[in-house]
């Protein structure tokens, strides 16, 4: 089943950090991807940009409108996901235990669901 850990932190926090210290996560990051292809859990993920280049869109009566910045204002920003493979919801929380940024703020792990319609071709 797949499943996707949204990775949330404080954006603050992390602009604190020293260089190195920034250096060091990616790093972390980057090893856990590694290992999570090395196990066939892998699906795929990317670090998001700072929320300050965030856009969000809304369709209301037919009309588009934008408004720069993330939907909602929140201590902890999204800063990136990691789309897994995962046997149960157990095994997929064991996995997002291992997500370097965790230590910092959060990973909210959800289940993807699967829209079919009659025609076989998946839809939002």
């Amino acid at each position: 089943m797949k499943y996707l850990c949204l990775v949330y932190f404080e954006e603050k926090s992390m602009q604190a950090m020293s260089q190195s210290e920034w250096d060091a996560l990616n790093n972390e990051c980057l090893d856990c991807g590694e290992s999570l292809r090395a196990s066939g859990h892998w699906l795929g993920g990317e670090a998001l940009q700072s929320v300050d280049t965030a856009t969000t869109v809304r369709l209301r009566n037919g009309k588009v409108t934008t408004t720069d910045g993330p939907f909602a204002e929140t201590k902890e920003q999204l800063a990136g996901f990691y789309l897994l493979d995962a046997r149960d919801l157990n095994e997929a929380i064991q996995l997002a235990g291992k997500i370097p940024p965790a230590r910092y703020g959060s990973i909210e792990v959800r289940p993807i669901r699967e829209v079919v319609t009659e025609g076989n071709s998946a839809y939002p």
